[in-house]
């Protein structure tokens, strides 16, 4: 088994204290010792703890790219793309724990510099891909043509960050939010029908 360089190392101490401690609970001196390594190569290979988040997210959203992609290119029709969108989603946070709480929680946060660090490219190209869709909707007149594509886009995205962020509160508190992942589907299926043209 090959060993992980410390790029990669750092990587992963990062995405693990951050999603168990918080962004800003986690210092560089804590990922340096959990990955073995020193401050001075965390700043050497992402510049600081915000480039290191920045990093884990651009790493996370480059593995979906090839899936969004294929959900743009194929053939089915829009909404069922938009459902293959969801599903893909859906289906890599389930998978990946430390990813979900880091986009829910710490991904657009305006950060103590007032930045919003965390629009990453990778993140841009997906509300794009879900652009791309509500377009071929439109032009297909299965969208209500008084709304706004962009508003319809952020009530949908909305939602779906609402309710995965809804129960990973439940899972790690008393927050009522005890459903599952076929349950998220569909209520956004619901969501999204209250967009479509009668």
């Amino acid at each position: 088994m090959t060993e992980l360089s410390s790029h990669d190392r750092i990587l992963q101490a990062g995405r693990a204290l951050f999603a168990g401690d918080g962004y800003e609970n986690t210092t560089t001196s804590a990922i340096a010792r959990r990955a073995g390594t020193s401050e001075s190569q965390l700043i050497k290979h992402f510049g600081s703890k915000e480039g290191l988040l920045q990093a884990i997210f651009d790493e996370a959203w480059q593995r979906l790219a090839a899936g969004i992609h294929g959900v743009q290119e194929g053939s089915a029709q829009p909404l069922e793309k938009l459902q293959s969108l969801t599903d893909l989603l859906i289906g890599a946070l389930e998978q990946d724990r430390e990813l979900q709480t880091l986009m829910l929680l710490e991904g657009r946060r305006i950060r103590k510099h007032g930045h919003m660090v965390l629009l990453t490219q990778g993140y841009l190209q997906m509300l794009s891909a879900v652009d791309g869709v509500l377009r071929q909707m439109a032009e297909a007149g299965q969208l209500r043509r008084d709304l706004h594509l962009e508003a319809v886009r952020s009530a949908l995205v909305g939602a779906f960050e609402g309710m995965l962020r809804d129960r990973l509160l439940a899972e790690r508190g008393e927050f009522p939010a005890h459903y599952g992942g076929a349950e998220m589907r569909r209520a956004f299926r619901a969501v999204m029908e209250g967009f479509l043209a009668s």
